[in-house]
C-alpha cells in the first residue's frame, strides 16, 4: 500500500513539472514577441551609430586630404606635419574598406599621406644630410622601441633559451615595415637594413647586458643553441642585405636591387634544425659551413665571445672522458691482432681522437675565430700529450734485465725454432702497431697545426705552435725502435758470450760458420721478417731500426772479438769466417726472409761495409807474425789506422804476447805513430783505413780458396 501511494505521489510531480516547463515555453515566446521589435530598433541605431561615424571619419579624412593638398602646394610644411599625424590615424578606420575603389583612391591621391611623406623624403634627401639622418635616427628609434618594452632584462622572453622570439619579432616588424612604408621612404635609403642594424646592436648590447648578470645560468647546450640560431639569423640577414650602412655611415646603393621588398618569408626549416650540439654521439653530424664573406657575421654573436670559456671547459671535459675511454677499451680488448698482410696496424682510437679533433676545430671557427680558438688550441695539446703518454707510451711491452737463465751450454746445442727473444710475437706487432700509431699522430698533428692557423685571426696565428706535441710522438717513435733494437740485440747477447768464452786457441781447423753465428741469423729471421711486415707503411721507420740495430750489434761484436784471447791462428781464421758470414747476413738484413728482394739502403750499407771491415781488419792484423815488430807495428797502423793504445794493447792481448813483449810492442807503437796527417798523406791514410767493398770482397776470396786447400 506504501509503495501505491509513492508511485502515485511521483506520478503527481512528474504532471506538476510537465506544466512547469509548458508555462515556461509559452512565457520564452511571449517575451520574444514583446522584443522581437526593440532588438530590431538596436540594431538599427548600432548600424546607423557606425555610419554617422564612418561619414564623419570620411569627412575629415576627405578634408584633412583637401588640406594636406593645398598646404602642399604652399609649401607650409610645419602646418602640413602637424595635420598629417591625424590624417594617418583617421585613415586606419579605413584598413578594412580598402577594398572600396573610391576610399583607395582618396588614400592614393597627391594629398594622401603616403605621398605626403614620399615628397617629403624626397626634400630631405636633397637638404643637409644631417637632416636625414635625424629623420631616419626617429623613425628607427619609434619603430624599435616595442622591442626594447618586449624584450627587457627582467622578462622572462629575454634569456638565451626563447632567442628565437627576439629574431621572430624582427621579421614581424619587418614584413608590417613593408607593408606600410615600403613606399615612402627613397630605396637608397636602405631603411629596412638600417633597422635590422640597429635591431642587431641593440640586441647584442641587451644580450651582453643579461649574460654578465646571468653567467652562471649559462649552460653550454644553452649558450650552444643560441650561438647557431643567432649565425643562421646572421647567415639570412647576409642573403637578404648587401650589408651597404655597415660602413661608414654613407649609404651606397644596392648593385642588384632584391627581387622581393619582402625579406623573411623564405623557407628557415633547413637552417632552424641545423643546431650545434655537443654530445659526442651527435658529433657526427655535418656542421653547416659558415657563409664566406658575410658583412653581417658577428653583429650580433660576438657579444657570446667572452662567455665561450663554457664551451671550451666543456670540450675539456668530453676529451678528457674520451682519452679515459680508450685506455679502458685498450685493457678489455687488447692489442690489436697481427696482419702481416696490411703491415702494421694503426690504433683505431687515435683516428677517432683526430675526427673528433676536426670536428671541434670546425665549431669552433663557426663561433669565433679569437682568442676562443687558442684555448682549444691548448686543449688539444694536453690530449695529444695524454695520448702519447697514456696510450702510446703506456702500453709499450716492458723489458726485463733478467737474460732467461740460459747457459752457454745450451746456447751452443740451440736447435732451430728454439725461443731467446724476450718479446712474444703479439709484443713485437704491439710495439710496431704503436710504432706506427705515432706517425700517423706525427703527420696529422702536422696537419692540424696547419689548420688551425688557416682558421684563426691573422694576427693569433704566431700563437699557434704544435712542435712540443710533434717532437713527443717523435719521442714514442724513437722508444718503439729502441725497443726493437734492445729485444733483438738482447736475443744475440748470448750467442755473443758463447763466442766470447769459446777456447780459440785449441781450434785445430777451420770449418763451417760456427754455431753462435747459427744463433744470431736464426734470431734475426725470427723478429726481422715480422718488424719488416708490421712496419711496412712505414719503411723509414724499418731502415732506421736497421741502421740502429747495426750500429749496436757490430760495435758490441767487436767487443766480443777483443774477448776471444788468446786466439791461434786457425781460431782467428775461423772467426773470420765466421764475421763474413755475419757481415753477408747483416748486409742482407732489410730484406732476410722476404720473397721480393730489395736492395739495401746506401746509409745502412754503408754503416756494415765500415764496421764489419773493422772487425775483418782487426782479425787480420791478430793473423799476422809479431816478428819483426817494426813490420807488425806499421801493418797495424796500415789497416786499422787507430792511434788509440788501447786497442793496440787488446790486439797484443789476443795474440797471447808475454806482457815483456808488450811492452816493447807499446813503445814502438808510440814511436811509429805518424804525425797528424795533412793534405795528400791525410788522403792516403783514409784511403787505407777505409778499403772498398771490391777490395774486401777479393780479400775474402783469397782467404776461402786457403780454407779450401787446406780442407
Amino acid at each position: 500500500q506504501a509503495l501505491e501511494e509513492a508511485q502515485k505521489a511521483i506520478q503527481q510531480l512528474f504532471g506538476k513539472i510537465k506544466d512547469i516547463k509548458d508555462k515556461a515555453e509559452k512565457s520564452e515566446q511571449m517575451v520574444k514577441e514583446i522584443t522581437r521589435d526593440i532588438k530590431q530598433l538596436d540594431h538599427a541605431k548600432r548600424h546607423l551609430t557606425t555610419s554617422i561615424t564612418t561619414l564623419n571619419h570620411l569627412h575629415m579624412l576627405a578634408g584633412g586630404v583637401d588640406s594636406l593638398e593645398a598646404m602642399t602646394r604652399r609649401r607650409q610644411y610645419g602646418e602640413v606635419a602637424n595635420l598629417l599625424q591625424g590624417v594617418v590615424n583617421v585613415l586606419e578606420h579605413f584598413n578594412k574598406y580598402m577594398g572600396i575603389p573610391q576610399i583607395r583612391q582618396l588614400s592614393e591621391r597627391p594629398g594622401g599621406p603616403s605621398n605626403v611623406l614620399r615628397d617629403a623624403c624626397l626634400v630631405a634627401n636633397v637638404l643637409d644630410p644631417r637632416i636625414k639622418q635625424e629623420i631616419i635616427k626617429k623613425f628607427i628609434k619609434q619603430h624599435l622601441s616595442e622591442y626594447l618594452v618586449l624584450f627587457q632584462e627582467n622578462q622572462d622572453v629575454a634569456w638565451l633559451d626563447k632567442i628565437d622570439r627576439r629574431y621572430a619579432w624582427i621579421k614581424r616588424q619587418l614584413v608590417d615595415y613593408e607593408e606600410k612604408y615600403g613606399r615612402m621612404f627613397p630605396q637608397e635609403w636602405c631603411m629596412t637594413e638600417r633597422i635590422t642594424v640597429e635591431f642587431c646592436h641593440v640586441t647584442r648590447t641587451e644580450l651582453a647586458k643579461i649574460m654578465r648578470t646571468r653567467a652562471k645560468e649559462i649552460e653550454v647546450k644553452l649558450l650552444l643553441f643560441a650561438i647557431q640560431r643567432t649565425t643562421n639569423f646572421e647567415g639570412l640577414l647576409a642573403k637578404r642585405f648587401s650589408g651597404c650602412t655597415l660602413g661608414d655611415g654613407t649609404v651606397k646603393k644596392p648593385e642588384v636591387p632584391p627581387p622581393s621588398t619582402n625579406p623573411f618569408l623564405e623557407d628557415e626549416t633547413g637552417t632552424e634544425t641545423d643546431e650545434i650540439v655537443i654530445e659526442k654521439s651527435d658529433t657526427d653530424k655535418p656542421k653547416k659551413p659558415k657563409v664566406p664573406d658575410n658583412p653581417f657575421h658577428g653583429i650580433v654573436s660576438k657579444c657570446f665571445e667572452p662567455h665561450l670559456y663554457v664551451y671550451i671547459e666543456s670540450q675539456d671535459k668530453n676529451l678528457g672522458e674520451l682519452i679515459d675511454r680508450f685506455v679502458a677499451d685498450f685493457k678489455a680488448q687488447g692489442p690489436p691482432k697481427p696482419n702481416v698482410d696490411e703491415g702494421g696496424t694503426v690504433l683505431p682510437s687515435c683516428a677517432d681522437l683526430f675526427v673528433y679533433y676536426k670536428k671541434c676545430m670546425v665549431q669552433c671557427s663557426q663561433l669565433s675565430t679569437g682568442e676562443p680558438m687558442i684555448a682549444l688550441t691548448t686543449i688539444f695539446q694536453k690530449y695529444l700529450r695524454e695520448y702519447a703518454w697514456k696510450i702510446l707510451s703506456g702500453n709499450l711491452p716492458k723489458t726485463t734485465s733478467s737474460s732467461g737463465g740460459l747457459t752457454i751450454t745450451s746456447l751452443l746445442k740451440e736447435k732451430e725454432g728454439s725461443e731467446v727473444a724476450k718479446f712474444t710475437l703479439e709484443e713485437l706487432c704491439l710495439i710496431c702497431s704503436i710504432l706506427s700509431t705515432a706517425e700517423y699522430c706525427l703527420a696529422t698533428t702536422q696537419q692540424l697545426e696547419e689548420k688551425l692557423k688557416e682558421k684563426v685571426d691573422a694576427s693569433l696565428v704566431e700563437r699557434i705552435n704544435l712542435t712540443g706535441e710533434m717532437d713527443t710522438f717523435s719521442i714514442v717513435i724513437s722508444n718503439s725502435i729502441q725497443l726493437l733494437v734492445q729485444d733483438l740485440d738482447a736475443a744475440c747477447d748470448p750467442a755473443l758470450t758463447a763466442m766470447s768464452k769459446m777456447q780459440w786457441q785449441n781450434v785445430e781447423h777451420v770449418g763451417d760458420q760456427s754455431p753462435y753465428v747459427t744463433s744470431v741469423i736464426l734470431h734475426i729471421k725470427q723478429n726481422v721478417p715480422i718488424i719488416r711486415d708490421n712496419l711496412a707503411s712505414t719503411r723509414k721507420y724499418f731502415t732506421q731500426f736497421c741502421i740502429k740495430f747495426a750500429n749496436s750489434f757490430i760495435p758490441k761484436f767487436i767487443n766480443h772479438i777483443f774477448k776471444c784471447k788468446p786466439i791461434s791462428m786457425v781460431g782467428a781464421e775461423q772467426l773470420l769466417l765466421d764475421t763474413h758470414s755475419l757481415k753477408m747476413v747483416l748486409l742482407d738484413l732489410p730484406s732476410i726472409g722476404s720473397q721480393v728482394v730489395r736492395k739495401a739502403p746506401a746509409s745502412y750499407t754503408k754503416i756494415v761495409v765500415k764496421g764489419m771491415t773493422r772487425a775483418e781488419m782487426i782479425l787480420k792484423v791478430v793473423m799476422a807474425p809479431h816478428e819483426p815488430p817494426v813490420v807488425f807495428v806499421d801493418n797495424y797502423i796500415k789497416l786499422l789506422a787507430d792511434c788509440s793504445t788501447d786497442t793496440f794493447q787488446k790486439i797484443l792481448d789476443m795474440k797471447g804476447l808475454k806482457r815483456s813483449e808488450q811492452s816493447s810492442m807499446l813503445d814502438l807503437f808510440r814511436q811509429r805513430l805518424p804525425a797528424p796527417p795533412s793534405g795528400v798523406e791525410n788522403a792516403g791514410s783514409l784511403s787505407l783505413s777505409a778499403p772498398t767493398p771490391e777490395q774486401e770482397s777479393s780479400r775474402i776470396r783469397k782467404l776461402e780458396k786457403l780454407i779450401k786447400k787446406r780442407l
